[in-house]
């Protein structure tokens, strides 16, 4: 226990023997490390649940020593779940903290969570746990706006409006398309989302240092404690998947970021006096420090801007990690720093995004201007076409009647095909998300973990 005690003061590392680093040097080479780790506290402690469960069964750790630890453990996710976990200074990482934190009370039983593992591996289950769980809130929040925009397109959706080829009018449109083409992207961006849950849901632990171990691990065993789909079964891939978990998954939050910053433009532009199709409530704009008529739509051109950067995520990550060969480096350390924070920005847009569709105002007349007219053109084509006159000359009569005056456009449109004005298919776009939420096996997960973490 003195040992013990004194490698608490000093702030000993896992890793140090009878030499002490370069102050500067150790500033540089953790770096921001132990602030992210916070992100990460919750699931080493989950993770070491798992591994000494998995040790006792080989023998590893006592019966009589597993179940202390693992109350201390728990007594430890507890103080991480109310946010109140806490890397000392002078301590390198949350692998060291919590393993000081059991040291103290425990003495050398402490020591032995460390058995069989390498932080290396630790922080590959760490990242693929919190990966997860982050995935699985950005789900949620996904579903939360496809149910707003999938509302406010049955709502409006006998509502026309214009709509638009290289920013000309072209054609009917209505607010049940507009709204629902949005929703039925998040499909689309959903599907992406499952694909890198499923890459992401597979246990690393026990690599150890990307060589895997000679002592005798159970990783199926860990695979089922931690709710796991199946394991990276080669070691040495297990260490090449860090960095292309992250790459993966940031593609997979481009690709809804992309959705949303689409959303937001139109929903400016839409927005504008020049426009004036829909209306943000004014608790919901912002104004301008000396024009007084203004009402500016700054939640959808941050969420915009936010998106865009979140585009610009799988580029930060695989410039990181694009010419490393296999095995651990430390340049692996710097993904954290730009992927990690990305989910709480990517959920923030999404419940703003949410929040606003739930009360944008929508124009309801906006045909009624002549200056739209010229969208039934192919509406009156289509007409003569049907009668029995060649489409080609049909097209040439209807621009010639545009050009002379003379067109008056019948503003009944009788759009009957899959997906078009008069029949937009929602429930089946709703019948699709819900198949993909219930192909991701959440309540496995949690199932899981919840028999990890309770007494």
């Amino acid at each position: 226990m003195e040992e013990t005690t004194k490698a608490g003061r000093s702030g000993a590392k896992l890793w140090e023997k009878n030499y002490s680093i370069n102050e500067e040097i150790e500033r540089f080479t953790v770096g921001r490390d132990r602030e992210m780790d916070l992100y990460l506290a919750k699931y080493d402690v989950l993770g070491s649940m798992a591994h000494i469960t998995m040790l006792e069964s080989i023998g590893l750790i006592g019966k009589e020593e597993l179940p202390v630890l693992l109350r201390k453990l728990r007594k430890i996710y507890k103080v991480c779940e109310c946010g109140e976990f806490v890397i000392e200074d002078g301590i390198e990482d949350v692998h060291s903290q919590v393993e000081l934190m059991l040291t103290r009370e425990l003495g050398d039983m402490g020591k032995k969570i460390h058995s069989g593992r390498s932080r290396n591996d630790q922080v590959l289950l760490d990242l693929k746990l919190f990966t997860r769980a982050e995935l699985r809130k950005v789900v949620e929040a996904t579903k939360a706006l496809f149910d707003e925009l999938i509302a406010k397109s049955n709502a409006y959706k006998d509502v026309l409006m214009p709509g638009y080829t290289h920013l000309q009018v072209a054609m009917p449109s209505s607010f049940g398309l507009w709204f629902g083409a949005y929703a039925e992207s998040l499909t689309d961006d959903m599907l992406y989302l499952q694909a890198a849950y499923r890459m992401t849901n597979r246990n690393p632990l026990g690599s150890a240092a990307g060589y895997g171990s000679s002592f005798p691990l159970n990783r199926q065993m860990t695979t089922d404690l931690l709710g796991f789909d199946t394991m990276n079964y080669n070691v040495v891939y297990a260490q090449m998947g860090r960095g292309k978990m992250e790459r993966n998954v940031a593609f997979a939050m481009a690709g809804l970021a992309g959705t949303m910053a689409k959303l937001a433009f139109d929903a400016c532009m839409f927005n504008s006096q020049n426009f004036q199709f829909v209306k943000l409530p004014k608790e919901c704009t912002t104004g301008s420090s000396i024009m007084p008529h203004k009402k500016n739509p700054d939640v959808f051109e941050l969420i915009r801007a936010k998106c865009n950067k979140i585009q610009g995520l799988p580029t930060q990550v695989t410039l990181i990690q694009n010419n490393l060969p296999c095995g651990y480096f430390r340049d692996l350390q710097i993904i954290k720093e730009v992927f990690l924070p990305a989910f709480d920005e990517l959920k923030d847009c999404l419940a703003m995004c949410a929040y606003i569709i739930n009360r944008i105002e929508v124009r309801e007349d906006i045909l009624d201007n002549p200056i739209y007219d010229p969208i039934f053109s192919v509406e009156e084509v289509n007409r003569l076409a049907v009668e029995g006159m060649p489409f080609r000359d049909a097209y040439k009569k209807v621009g010639l009647d545009i050009e002379a005056g003379r067109f008056t456009p019948d503003r009944n449109t009788h759009h009957t095909h899959e997906g078009s004005i008069g029949n937009l298919c929602n429930d089946r776009i709703q019948a699709l998300m819900q198949s993909l939420l219930d192909g991701f096996g959440f309540d496995r997960v949690e199932n899981a973990e919840q028999a990890l973490v309770n007494d």
